[in-house]
């Protein structure tokens, strides 16, 4: 995957802040929304490695059921957590319902952007009652193109994978041990037809190397900086605590390379 740091670097760096600032407001239990992609499984796997499987609780949010829902269960499985299960489709019913009783047309926007919302109450309601810290799973690649709901999949108390590309997630994901197929994964997120790379019309394979290299066609580097610049609003709002990878090479000549958000 050519990439500039070894996974086993990243980790060391996660591990350190992660539990330096959890003794910081003694943080016992991590709660993680599971949703049997990459990015969460690797962050339930990098708590468990960390604090332990005890300390660690993973939830499905499915929404009137959810396809890949056996992934999901399979994380949960083999990482040994405790399972906590929400469905959320009468709660994103109601406010659609609403919204209709209202006079206002649901966007095909709302409804995609919606159920995540809603899904990070369920997450907070969870973890408050059984006084657990909700784990963000957002990547760098995501966040600077803007592919992250505000006050959805943006949010949580601790992100530990922030600062790093997709590469370098699905890298560290083999380095954990996930099974190949979840790590590897293509990613979906499950609320509507198109994949990911699909909506956004690139690959993240390339985007990382624009991100980390500065390796790109014009055409994908002008395409990723109108994106980072209309969506920055979301990463500038939301500071959340995480590892700042200072071992990244300082000759690295994108202006993302430092994974810094504001």
């Amino acid at each position: 995957m050519n990439n500039i740091v070894a996974a086993e670097e990243f980790y060391k760096v996660i591990r350190n802040d992660w539990t330096n600032w959890a003794k910081l407001i003694n943080a016992k239990k991590f709660l993680v929304g599971i949703s049997g992609g990459k990015d969460s499984t690797v962050v339930a796997a990098l708590a468990v490695k960390i604090f332990g499987k005890e300390n660690v609780i993973g939830v499905t949010l499915p929404c009137d059921g959810q396809k890949d829902i056996d992934d999901s269960l399979e994380v949960i499985r083999m990482l040994g957590i405790r399972h906590v299960s929400i469905d959320i489709g009468d709660s994103v019913h109601s406010i659609a319902v609403s919204l209709e009783n209202n006079a206002i047309d649901v966007s095909k926007d709302t409804k995609i952007n919606l159920p995540c919302r809603i899904r990070t109450a369920a997450l907070y309601a969870v973890a408050q009652s059984m006084d657990a810290i909700v784990v963000n799973t957002s990547n760098l690649t995501e966040d600077i193109l803007g592919y992250a709901t505000l006050w959805g999949d943006t949010c949580g108390s601790y992100a530990p994978i922030q600062g790093m590309t997709v590469t370098e997630v699905i890298s560290l994901g083999d380095w954990l041990g996930v099974p190949y197929h979840l790590c590897h994964k293509v990613p979906v997120d499950g609320l509507q037809e198109l994949t990911d790379e699909e909506k956004l019309g690139m690959k993240y394979a390339d985007v990382d190397k624009y991100i980390r290299r500065n390796i790109g066609s014009d055409e994908l580097k002008q395409k990723v900086d109108q994106l980072y610049i209309r969506n920055k609003f979301k990463i500038d709002m939301i500071h959340l605590p995480g590892p700042k990878f200072t071992m990244l090479p300082n000759n690295v000549a994108s202006k993302f390379a430092t994974g810094e958000k504001a």
